[in-house]
């Protein structure tokens, strides 16, 4: 709570939008002013502002710098969130609203008062540790550091430095088997009244959804054959609670675990919260019942971040790191990505300092750091072997099956939510890429630091030079595994590729590559994105340098396995000197030899086929990957064909029980739900297994309170006309515009056009790839503010969740059409033998990204508003992805302008309504 007797920070404050730009003075006044006047004043003197990286891409000066009020908010509030905007910091800190732009200069400096005040505070919740941090970002010239120092009083015993403080986890007993129980109908009905609460309304398709869900709970009958079921459960449905009854069922009387998983952070947080419905936040012996899993990528690495804070990072980036050392003491659980850390800490400080913080490549030493004991990672693994439900998503559970530390572990019930996207995830799950950064962080891993380069990072060498000394034959394996690496790309491979000169093996390999990929390209290189071919006639220069590469890999694995059999019977035949620590350090290096020996294996089998007649089971291409023009890799990509037949071997066969639920689970042409193909894509028939099948439509009134237009007078490719129609129909609605594009040039140059007009008119535009904000701090601004609209590509189109009326109207460019890739011809050439042929297959991935789109628009009972399709030639074949019921209209802009600006479901609306039958 912020003390009432906090008053403005008499330091001059500055606001830059697209409306305008304003100045206020110390102690004076608000005026607006140019650009210029506003970048010249802030090289005068630190102004106060909000979000300095976006004042600056604002005002077009990047290097632009001041005290960012949201810099502060993270020092003296760490671990809590705020909205990053004016009427976000207002709220959060129990401040009047600033009425227009011209009002947000003030708001600054009251900010700014009162989060100084809450540092003299006696009721300071944060305090531990300020004090020392402060004194480190004073050496670091943090601009705020002088501001603080008054503030901020010294306590009166030393402080404990981060790493001694945060608690240690402890190992537990192994989690019996799970029992073999039954958990009837009448027992899910009475638990699901349960968590739906006295009084709430009576659902009757949740209550079938959730007696369905209950078939994947009971005892398995044959060894491979787990019970499958895939349910599709309309919006509205209540499907979260459906599941969690019989899961926390199951799971109170068996003893056993249940995975959850998903394929957004959105959905992750709401599971969490509905989760304490079922359970408490602890057990009586203080373990949590229900722990979020991640990727390793997500976590705080304490080992990096002792490395930044003691000289590892310097200038802003240390600064960063002093920031997240105050939030690793408060956060719940150490998760960066989506977690308690403010998605907008890490987009203030421009470079990758965040990735830098986490185990981006594997590298981590285990039982060898320092502060293994205290890992954010190895708690939550080990509160997941302890807990009633594991909430993560479909990656993290696919590669858990495949080769998870501990197979003991291994999930064997599991819900997968948002199950439509369970393909693409095993798409990318089960490939092998064979590209310069890939092999370039093999050879880190291998080899460790080399000449200059900075960090903690250590080889093999170092990793076991205790093994390496008392085992002569493990000590070699590792020489040998080091000597081979050097086959491997090294730093600046990619500019020798372009110069023509490549090192070894490996380079010499991808220089052909990017030679045959840039010969055969048709798209002409200015386009911009990546270019790819087929694998098909290659010259015979390639295939002599695949031979090579493939024995310089080969070279590579031989001591890498030889190792890992050293490494085992060290264990086998423990040296006195091996403790517990020792052990647990052996069996990491264990885990993550066996993962670098499985990769090699698959980059050696991907060059093998190169010349050779090609694995139908397999698409194999080359490609150089480029962004904006500028090339960041070049490599060989192997997919499979239809990537579910390794998903139901690895995830489907060990399982016990397994769902898979969705609003879209399924596609829905003019005959219907296609229950088939979303048996086909479930994987079961590779396990020659018929799943169970349920539908429960959504309870939405679709036909009355929303509306799909289709726009019949943009021509496609008139980037003008589009624009004018985006900034006309953002106006009509009034703001709460989702636009969704399918490419980011386009959209890029729609923001370009529109953002200064619809801001002077109180409107906020914000946009992925363009503002300088991560897509879920976007999302959090945009359902903050009913104004305010959003535009963005494919990660909005699923990610979103904006119930009420910040979300009143979605806009799409265009029809969504596949992009013609090498991989998407395949799966179409394959498509082209079944019934409906390949057409039918476009059909389907389309289908289904409308009705992922739509599924944006109502997202409760009291929702409504308008999906507007910018497309003269919409196919009528694709009007089936929407609700049954639902008004379709092909109209011109300006009808659908007096659509919009009416609104669904008010009696405006139905006046309109009848003038047009």
């Amino acid at each position: 709570m912020v003390e009432s007797v906090s008053q403005p920070l008499p330091l001059p404050a500055l606001h830059a939008s697209h409306a305008g730009t304003w100045l206020r003075d110390a102690n004076g006044s608000t005026r607006g002013c140019s650009k210029g006047e506003a970048v010249m004043a802030a090289a005068d003197t630190p102004l106060l502002m909000m979000n300095a990286p976006l004042v600056a891409s604002r005002l077009g000066y990047p290097d632009l710098s001041g005290l960012d009020l949201l810099e502060l908010f993270a020092f003296v509030h760490p671990a809590r969130f705020c909205v990053p905007t004016p009427k976000g910091l207002a709220h959060a800190l129990e401040l009047d609203e600033p009425a227009d732009d011209a009002d947000v200069p003030l708001l600054l400096q009251k900010a700014a008062g009162a989060l100084v005040a809450t540092c003299e505070s006696e009721n300071w919740a944060e305090r531990e540790g300020a004090w020392s941090t402060l004194q480190s970002l004073t050496r670091l010239r943090w601009p705020w550091a002088n501001v603080l120092a008054p503030h901020v009083r010294k306590p009166e015993r030393a402080e404990k430095w981060l790493f001694t403080k945060l608690p240690e986890w402890e190992e537990a007993a192994e989690r019996p088997q799970p029992a073999q129980v039954l958990i009837d109908e009448p027992e899910i009905e009475a638990q699901l009244e349960r968590l739906t609460g006295e009084g709430a309304e009576r659902r009757d398709g949740q209550r079938l959804f959730s007696r369905g869900a209950g078939h994947v709970f009971s005892p398995r009958d044959r060894q491979k054959r787990p019970h499958v079921l895939l349910a599709q459960a309309g919006t509205g449905i209540g499907k979260t609670l459906g599941y969690l009854a019989p899961a926390s069922l199951w799971a109170e009387k068996s003893g056993g675990t249940v995975w959850v998983s998903t394929y957004t952070k959105n959905l992750q947080r709401q599971l969490r919260r509905e989760s304490t419905r079922a359970w408490p936040a602890t057990r009586p012996d203080g373990s949590p019942p229900v722990v979020v899993r991640k990727g390793r990528e997500n976590y705080l690495c304490l080992l990096n971040l002792e490395d930044a804070l003691q000289g590892g990072f310097s200038g802003r980036p240390a600064v960063l790191a002093q920031l997240v050392a105050r939030w690793a003491a408060y956060t719940q659980d150490g998760d960066m990505i989506g977690g308690d850390l403010p998605g907008w800490l890490g987009t203030l400080f421009r470079k990758r300092g965040i990735a830098a913080l986490t185990d981006q490549r594997g590298e981590c030493v285990y039982a060898g750091c320092p502060h293994y004991r205290k890992c954010f990672i190895e708690r939550s693994a080990r509160n997941a072997a302890q807990a009633d439900l594991v909430i993560a998503n479909h990656a993290l559970v696919m590669v858990n099956a495949a080769r998870g530390r501990d197979p003991n572990a291994r999930p064997t019930r599991i819900v997968f939510d948002e199950g439509h996207h369970v393909f693409d995830a095993a798409d990318s799950t089960f490939s092998a890429a064979l590209t310069g950064q890939e092999a370039i962080e093999l050879r880190r891993w291998i080899i460790g630091p080399e000449k200059n380069s900075r960090g903690r990072r250590r080889g093999l060498a170092a990793r076991l030079a205790d093994v390496a000394s008392y085992d002569d034959a493990g000590g070699e394996a590792v020489e040998a595994a080091v000597e081979a690496a050097q086959a491997l790309p090294s730093d600046g491979w990619l500019g020798r590729l372009v110069e023509g000169t490549p090192f070894g093996p490996l380079e010499a390999l991808l220089a052909q590559v990017r030679a045959v990929t840039y010969a055969r390209d048709e798209s002409g290189q200015e386009a911009g994105y990546g270019i790819e071919t087929e694998t098909s006639q290659l010259p015979g220069e390639l295939v002599e340098a695949a031979g090579t590469a493939a024995q310089a890999l080969a070279a590579i694995r031989s001591p890498l396995l030889k190792l890992a059999g050293r490494l085992e019977a060290v264990l086998e035949d423990a040296p006195d000197w091996l403790d517990g620590q020792g052990r647990a350090r052996i069996e990491g290096a264990r885990h993550s030899l066996a993962w670098r020996v499985d990769l090699i294996a698959a980059w050696e089998a991907l060059l093998s086929r190169l010349g050779g007649p090609s694995d139908p089971e397999f698409v194999d291409w080359l490609a150089v990957d480029r962004n904006d023009a500028r090339e960041f890799d070049v490599g060989i990509y192997r997919h499979w064909l239809d990537p579910m037949k390794p998903f139901a071997k690895v995830v489907l066969e060990p399982a016990h029980g397994v769902m898979l639920t969705s609003a879209t689970l399924t596609d829905r042409d003019e005959g219907g739900p296609d229950w088939p193909h979303a048996i086909a894509k479930s994987g079961t028939p590779h396990l020659e297994l018929v799943p169970k099948t349920q539908q429960a439509d959504s309870p939405f009134d679709y036909a009355g309170r929303a509306e799909v237009l289709i726009v019949t007078d943009i021509r496609k490719g008139d980037i003008p006309a589009l624009a004018g129609a985006y900034a006309r129909l953002i106006e009509a609605s009034d703001g709460g515009v989702l636009g969704l594009f399918t490419a980011i040039r386009r959209m890029r140059a729609v923001y370009g056009r529109i953002a200064d007009r619809l801001a002077r008119a109180g409107l906020p535009l914000y946009a992925q790839h363009v503002d300088p904000i991560d897509t879920g701090t976007l999302t959090d601004i945009f359902r903050d503010d009913p104004r305010a609209s959003l535009l963005g590509t494919d990660a909005l189109r699923d990610g979103v969740d904006v119930p009420g009326r910040s979300l009143r109207c979605v806009v799409m460019e265009s029809v969504p059409w596949p992009r013609p890739t090498i991989l998407h011809r395949a799966r179409r050439a394959a498509a082209a033998e079944e019934e409906g042929g390949a057409q039918r297959y476009d059909d389907r991935i389309i289908r289904a990204r409308l009705a992922q789109a739509f599924g944006r628009l109502i997202r409760s009972r009291e929702d409504s508003g308008h999906f507007v399709v910018l497309s003269p030639a919409f196919p009528t074949r694709l009007l089936s992805a929407f609700p049954e019921g639902t008004p379709v209209l092909r109209v011109t802009l300006d009808e659908a302008l007096q659509r919009v600006a009416k609104g669904v479901g008010t009696k405006a609306f139905e006046a309109v309504e009848s003038e047009s039958s």
